[in-house]
């Protein structure tokens, strides 16, 4: 069962991505209001999913998170927010060290890391790029 979630999980992050670089109807192509609200999301889907596949994780029985120095224990709903809380500073941030990845743990930590750091260049480039093609058919 877990399995199957960790793949949906995956499934969902994977899409989010896909429609950041794949997008067919972004409006006139440019940084506005709507794309920031896209980037937002694009965010929180990889925030969540990637919190969600930590937890999932965890209580899977791989220990992946140590918590101020110790094994991550406590509620279902602590576990969830310290995944989130994981997730979060690990995508926008190089992450503060009161919560620390172990195992195969840090292996996604830096995977998320590195989308974390290339999504706005990659928004930037593709929002200039698609500005520039529609200002070119228009003329």
């Amino acid at each position: 069962m877990y399995n199957l979630l960790i793949i949906l999980v995956i499934l969902c992050i994977c899409m989010s991505l896909r429609t950041l670089f794949f997008s067919h109807k972004l409006k006139n192509k440019q940084i506005s209001f709507d794309n920031f609200l896209f980037l937002a999301f694009a965010y929180c889907v990889l925030m969540i999913g990637f919190g969600l596949i930590y937890l999932l994780l965890e209580i899977k029985g791989y220990h992946i998170i140590i918590d101020h120095g110790a094994d991550l224990t406590g509620s279902y709903f602590h576990k969830l927010y310290t995944s989130l809380y994981l997730s979060a500073v690990t995508l926008f941030s190089v992450g503060f060290g009161d919560v620390v990845p172990l195992g195969i743990g840090r292996a996604i930590v830096i995977i998320e890391a590195l989308i974390g750091y290339t999504i706005p260049a990659a928004f930037v480039v593709k929002s200039v790029l698609d500005h520039d093609q529609v200002s070119f058919r228009k003329k």
